[in-house]
């Protein structure tokens, strides 16, 4: 999760979301990424699917069964869907999304019966860390108003 945390303060330093994922597989590092929608102009460009498409591009495979996902925040939706279509076995994130999580917080994907694999979750790994890096972007980004929790 270290190392997540390294690339979520990548995406900072270019102006994007602070959220950054790893992929492994024992202790090896399969894919990496951090968001950046903005500089790819990219909608899909999330940090886990900039890891994942990392991983299978070193593998040759869209399957990736086994390896376990790092990510600073809950995943999206969208994010969600591609781990269970890549097979990812396990996912460990940090800070909950309490406005667009899928992995509990307002969606359940990773959990769903009818979808065909669920990858374990491990949640709040280096969460008030991961936390801080959200919420200190969006303050300094919309000066005068809450930042999202």
């Amino acid at each position: 999760m270290a190392r997540a945390v390294e690339l979520a303060l990548a995406a900072e330093a270019e102006g994007e979301v602070p959220v950054g994922a790893v992929l492994v597989a024992g202790e090896v590092v399969l894919g990496e990424g951090y968001n950046r929608p903005i500089g790819a102009c990219d909608p899909t460009a999330h940090a886990e699917i900039v890891a994942l498409r990392a991983a299978a591009a070193r593998l040759a495979n869209y399957r990736l069964p086994g390896s376990t996902l790092y990510v600073t925040l809950e995943p999206c939706a969208m994010c969600a869907g591609a781990i269970v279509q890549a097979r990812v076995g396990r996912v460990v994130f940090g800070a909950r999304d309490p406005r667009a999580g899928a992995a509990g917080s307002v969606f359940q994907v990773f959990g769903e019966a009818r979808l065909n694999h669920r990858p374990g979750v491990t949640e709040g790994v280096f969460a008030e860390r991961c936390s801080a890096l959200l919420t200190e972007f969006f303050r300094r980004r919309r000066p005068g108003r809450d930042a999202p929790a």
